[in-house]
């Protein structure tokens, strides 16, 4: 071999060399930094289960078992109406305390300001082994706890309850307690459902849709601050399947600290309280004697000339309002006589009138999934003679919820099924089989009627152009300790809409408002609610679908000629 190629070959053998050094070289840097990398996020992981899940903190022993995973709640669009997110929790091991009780109690009351130091120091020198301090801190304040170097103090990831929606729709979605359990509205009634592991990620889906929803508290709200009422109550309820759109009761609470409201504002109006709901009822009664041949035509006359005296009590309509004559039934719906329509209910009689209001719901709890559910306050059976009978039928001496009285108008307006109330979405052809209760030929009068109280009657405030609304006024004074309350009502507007196809039954109920000046001091249902009803149908029927028809309305020649228009005032 030449000296040259000798050479060559000697640099070749270098170069060689020198390459795969620098490959390895490459090689165990890329090890070296994954190495430090993957201890850097170990490192990491460590110092988060350290901080959040209490590595080393042997006084989590005997804690309370971690909150349980619950499924979402959503509307019938999939709008989440409550739902789950991983909150941090502050807890303290008492018999472990290293640091002054005192000083950590101020100490912590700074950083956790919703509880005060009293309330911190009795849970540091609590005799037990396990306290919590606060179940819901920010991560800030997670960080400043954990600096405070107490080894007695704990922070621990924990499932949280959310309502990002705050108030909406509070009474219908409920709240958990601190564990995780429903404690009220669906979140109690689909407790089971919504904590059994084959649901997660499958939501319950109400039948709420909640931009009626809104309108409806809206409305609802905005008549009570303006009549000074004590509370409302509010239902839109599907005629054709008995599911509830929207259902309120004012004031409202917020479940995400259902703690901080009072009484008044978690009692359910719209399911779990009972009222007298006065001349709603004579929609019913009038609704009986058509299906049972007692009422033969519209021109059929009852005695309305003067009160009716039986026994001790005295019935009369409204001082100034009398018919004064023998008057037809349009007179009577129209005009809402207590005494023709108690002519009315004495004709259909006891027996029938309560097997009609059992086959309604009414004898029995409302339906429907909540839990927080009114019974009806009626006669006893041996106490339902004529008087009874005579005042049911316009209703007095019968105390219903709202949702009770939405079922039964769905009855009367969409050809004469009674469906049960449901808060669960229906898919569509899947409704519950309802019963019949009244005849197709009922219920088309009865739309006619409550047509004509809206265009000529104590309802015409409730009027929406368009969208052909019917419906009932009903104001009844308010029941207190047994005694009647003189001029403090529940003031109920009872409607329907589009009348000559009915797919909505609304329930707007304010309970003790107040007449204003432009009432005249009035705060009957035709003053007070009745005009919320219009402002909510112009509000709700272009969400629902229901497009206005002006050039159109429901048939009533058969009644025209027969009513001259009745007062505002009930």
């Amino acid at each position: 071999m030449t000296a040259l190629a000798l050479t060559r070959r000697t640099f070749a053998l270098a170069g060689q060399r020198q390459a795969a050094f620098t490959s390895a070289r490459q090689r165990l840097m890329i090890a070296l930094l994954s190495f430090v990398v993957i201890t850097l996020l170990i490192g990491l992981r460590l110092l988060d289960l350290a901080v959040l899940h209490e590595i080393g903190h042997p006084e989590a022993d005997g804690a309370a078992a971690i909150t349980t995973l619950r499924g979402e709640i959503v509307d019938r669009n999939g709008i989440e109406l409550a739902g789950t997110v991983d909150a941090v929790a502050v807890t303290v091991a008492p018999r472990k305390l290293v640091g002054n009780p005192t000083v950590l109690a101020q100490r912590l009351a700074e950083i956790v300001p919703d509880r005060s130091a009293s309330e911190i120091y009795a849970e540091l020198i609590h005799p037990g082994t396990f306290r919590y301090i606060s179940r819901r801190v920010l991560p800030a304040q997670a960080t400043a706890i954990n600096a405070l170097g107490e080894p007695a103090i704990g922070l621990k990831r924990e499932p949280e309850r959310l309502y990002p929606n705050l108030g909406l729709a509070a009474h219908v979605v409920g709240y958990t307690d601190v564990d995780g359990h429903g404690r009220y509205g669906m979140e109690r009634a689909a407790d089971a459902h919504l904590t059994a592991l084959a649901t997660r990620g499958a939501p319950v889906a109400l039948s709420l849709d909640s931009r009626v929803q809104q309108a409806l508290e809206s409305e609802l709200g905005a008549a009570m601050s303006e009549f000074s009422a004590l509370g409302a109550a509010g239902i839109v309820m599907d005629v054709r399947t008995g599911e509830v759109i929207a259902l309120a009761s004012l004031p409202q609470f917020n479940p995400n600290a259902p703690g901080h409201g009072d009484d008044n504002a978690r009692f359910d109006r719209a399911t779990l309280a009972v009222y007298e709901l006065g001349s709603t009822f004579k929609t019913l009664t009038i609704a009986m004697s058509l299906n049972d041949g007692l009422i033969k035509s519209m021109d059929q006359k009852y005695d309305a000339t003067a009160p009716i005296h039986i026994g001790r009590f005295t019935i009369h309509d409204d001082r100034g309002h009398e018919l004064r004559k023998w008057a037809t039934v349009p007179e009577i719906f129209i005009h809402s006589s207590n005494i023709g329509t108690a002519h009315m209910a004495a004709e259909l009689g006891a027996t029938r009138q309560r097997a009609y209001l059992d086959a309604l719901g009414f004898l029995s709890p409302v339906s429907g999934e909540l839990m927080e559910r009114g019974h009806t306050l009626y006669p006893a059976a041996n106490n339902w003679g004529e008087v009874a009978t005579m005042t049911v039928g316009f209703g007095h001496g019968i105390a219903v919820t709202p949702l009770h009285l939405a079922t039964a108008y769905a009855a009367v307006v969409n050809g004469g099924i009674w469906h049960p109330a449901t808060m669960l979405k229906v898919a569509p052809g899947q409704a519950v089989a309802g019963k019949r209760v009244f005849s197709e030929k009922t219920s088309d009068t009865m739309r006619a009627l409550l047509r004509m109280v809206v265009t000529s009657g104590t309802g015409r405030k409730a009027n929406a152009p368009g969208y052909r609304v019917g419906g009932k006024t009903g104001t009844a004074e308010k029941q207190q300790g047994g005694h009647y309350q003189k001029h403090v009502n529940v003031s109920t507007f009872a409607a329907a809409f589009p009348m000559d196809a009915p797919r909505y039954v609304i329930i707007a109920l304010l309970d003790a408002p107040h007449g204003t000046k432009a009432t005249g001091g009035f705060s009957t249902a035709g003053m007070v609610t009745a005009p919320s009803v219009a402002k909510l149908v112009a509000r709700i029927a272009p969400i629902l679908g229901v497009a206005p028809d002006l050039d159109h309305d429901i048939d009533v020649s058969g009644m025209l000629g027969l009513v001259a228009n009745a007062p505002e005032k009930e």
